[in-house]
């Protein structure tokens, strides 16, 4: 029998019907690569081929490859522009569907430079590619979003767990371009972080403005074991970088805090499960009366995430259901009074991913926001899955447009799901940003469980990471900082030199008293175990190292895995007694990374890491894994480790 494919590439469109007289299903078969027959027909550009098979053939014409390429995908590759305008135009293919790296058919008309194309996508979508967007907007882990505007300016918070400083304030004037201006709780005794297991800390955050003050709320959640697991918090400061001011806890139990100012100056707090509503203080600080339950929601699965917002007469409740997950959606509904009762929207959910196969999943938790021109948008959080199947990145913030129906209920993207690709708002540009503030090393890192005085600092463009003796799979205070990683391939590299630990902080952490004279007394943590180096780190649990150090006083490159409770990976390369410093390297693609080491003015590699699915939240079951994979440099003992030109690059 002669294979489908060579038929296809010969374009021989006569033998292709004399095959599929005799296989009606013969198109149903894909390549070793996962090819399928009918992309290959898309990819070859014979519009008479691709017609036949379209409206003869038995097919399914939103089948994907493996990668997630569509038939319109192939068509713009072959260059064909009336086969582009048949898929587009008579089979309703997406332009604007993205393959599992992001990629739309548009993308790849303008990285083959097929002009015409790009430019007939261009006026189908009514805007060039400039004027476009990607979700998500904040990539790498950035879950549970919540924004306010206020003039032209827009905030956004975000939850960050355990990680330190907590809840990053973000400013944007286009809300497609944010940046971390401040973070609400920066100093470490105001955090309580000390001791919590990762995915605890900071959930959910709310962000709102009232009477000139900027306030934040979310729910503080302890380890399990004691009373209470969960506390309410609230800060609020002048401006929106803060300073912000030492925390409440309220207690009351419940997660997912939101507060809204009703009409009357009055002001609530809403928890789940479902929306339950109290009155708080104006200054947050105290809550006045007994929560009432509002609506459980539509699905009435994990009922969570409760915002309110008041518009044209009506309260509208949008809620988070479905739990984080596949199944996670937003739905709303909607009452003329506060108290209810309240009526579920018709077309709920109003936001959910419904096709399992998209690079956008997992999306809900979403709030609503105004612009200075009257229209509307909705923040949400969303998981991109990988070619792998994991989402390693975390969860991360889309954006997309909201419409108002005539009997006046807000559908998101028109009830199409998460959006690949999307206008932007008819707003400025970034020239509106502002500065940072005082961020120091918070503008580029963030930590675990607070900060020890003198942990960190700056000597012109070296970073000094002072290790407290502690490992970076304890829940005591570790010697880590790190970034969020934002896309399934990167690289990232950096320096390390080995410096004894200042004697200041030798002594604090040994309460060694005597002979605090001796200089020399910190050189005594050079003789213990210690090493340092890059991490991808997901919490406690699950995380790898390439490392400079030292065991039983002997020194080299250590690679290794920990995993769940334990180090499943350790590989060595032994160095000379003498050497301090080193030069690393982890290239990452997908789940593979690849450790190397620079050696006599090359790189060697030290390691080959198959599967780093442990860092991500479904590659381990064990505790709250709510975060994302992050990469960064630590140190592991009583020494001090310079770290310079690092570097963190996406692919």
């Amino acid at each position: 029998m002669k294979d489908i494919f060579e038929i296809i590439r010969a374009r021989d469109l006569e033998a292709l019907k004399d095959f599929l007289e005799e296989y009606p299903r013969g198109l149903d078969v894909e390549t070793p690569e996962g090819v399928w027959a009918l992309h290959e027909v898309m990819a070859q550009g014979d519009l008479p081929m691709a017609r036949f098979v379209t409206e003869y053939g038995i097919v399914n014409l939103n089948l994907t490859d493996r990668r997630g390429n569509t038939v319109l995908h192939y068509a713009v590759r072959s260059g064909n522009m009336e086969l582009v305008r048949y898929l587009t135009e008579r089979v309703d293919s997406p332009v604007d569907q993205a393959n599992l790296l992001g990629e739309t058919p548009l993308d790849w008309s303008v990285a083959l430079g097929k002009d015409q194309i790009r430019e007939y996508f261009e006026e189908r979508l009514g805007a060039c590619a400039e004027e476009l967007y990607h979700n998500p907007i904040r990539r790498g882990m950035h879950p549970d979003p919540s924004i306010v505007r206020v003039g032209e300016d827009y905030y956004m918070v975000n939850s960050t767990f355990v990680f330190f400083p907590c809840i990053p304030v973000s400013h944007s004037r286009d809300l497609i371009h944010w940046q971390v201006i401040g973070y609400a709780i920066t100093n470490s005794q105001w955090a309580r972080l000390k001791g919590l297991e990762g995915g605890r800390g900071y959930w959910a955050p709310d962000i709102s403005y009232y009477e000139g003050r900027f306030y934040i709320t979310a729910t503080y959640r302890l380890n399990e074991g004691g009373l209470p697991q969960r506390l309410q918090m609230v800060t609020s400061a002048e401006r929106p970088e803060g300073p912000y001011c030492e925390p409440v806890f309220l207690e009351e139990e419940g997660i997912d805090p939101s507060i809204f100012t009703d009409l009357d100056g009055r002001r609530y707090m809403l928890l789940n499960r479902g929306a339950r509503i109290f009155e708080i203080s104006r200054d947050g600080k105290k809550i006045l009366s007994e929560p009432k339950l509002l609506w459980y929601g539509q699905n009435k699965k994990a009922s969570e995430g409760p915002h309110m917002i008041y518009k044209d007469g009506y309260y509208y409740l949008f809620m988070a259901e479905g739990g984080t997950g596949r199944g996670h959606r937003i739905t709303v509904a909607r009452s003329r009074e506060l108290m209810g009762v309240y009526e579920s929207c018709p077309y709920n959910p109003i936001l959910r991913q419904w096709d399992e196969k998209r690079l956008i999943q997992c999306s809900g938790h979403g709030m609503p926001v105004e612009t200075q021109n009257g229209d509307w948008y909705m923040v949400y959080l969303c998981s991109r899955i990988s070619l792998s199947g994991y989402g390693i990145l975390g969860r991360e913030t889309c954006l997309d447009p909201i419409e108002w129906t005539a009997d006046g209920w807000p559908l998101v993207h028109s009830l199409k799901g998460p959006s690949d690709l999307q206008k932007k708002p008819l707003l400025s540009d970034v020239s509106g940003e502002k500065a940072d503030g005082a961020l120091g090393i918070w503008k580029d890192w963030l930590t675990v469980r607070g900060q020890d005085e003198g942990s960190y600092e700056r000597q012109g463009e070296d970073l000094l990471i002072h290790g407290n003796g502690r490992d970076l799979n304890t829940l005591e205070y570790g010697a880590v900082l790190v970034r969020r990683q934002q896309e399934f391939c990167f690289e990232v590299s950096g320096k390390v030199q080995i410096e004894p630990l200042p004697a200041a902080l030798f002594h604090k952490m040994t309460a060694a008293a005597d002979d605090q004279k001796d200089r020399n007394i910190a050189a005594r943590g050079l003789k213990e175990d210690w090493d340092a180096g890059l991490t991808c780190y997901y919490d406690e649990n699950s995380y790898l190292k390439l490392a400079l150090a030292q065991r039983d006083g002997k020194r080299g490159v250590l690679a290794s895995e920990y995993v769940d409770d334990g180090y499943v990976t350790k590989q060595w390369i032994p160095l000379e007694s003498g050497v301090m410093e080193a030069e690393f390297k982890i290239v990452t693609e997908e789940l593979k990374r690849t450790l190397y080491v620079r050696q006599d003015g090359g790189w060697r590699q030290a390691a080959i890491l198959e599967d780093t699915s442990y860092l991500s939240s479904e590659g381990l079951k064990k505790g709250k894994r709510f975060t994302g994979a992050m990469a960064g440099i630590y140190v592991n003992g009583r020494v001090t480790a310079r770290f310079s030109q690092f570097q963190m690059k996406n692919f």
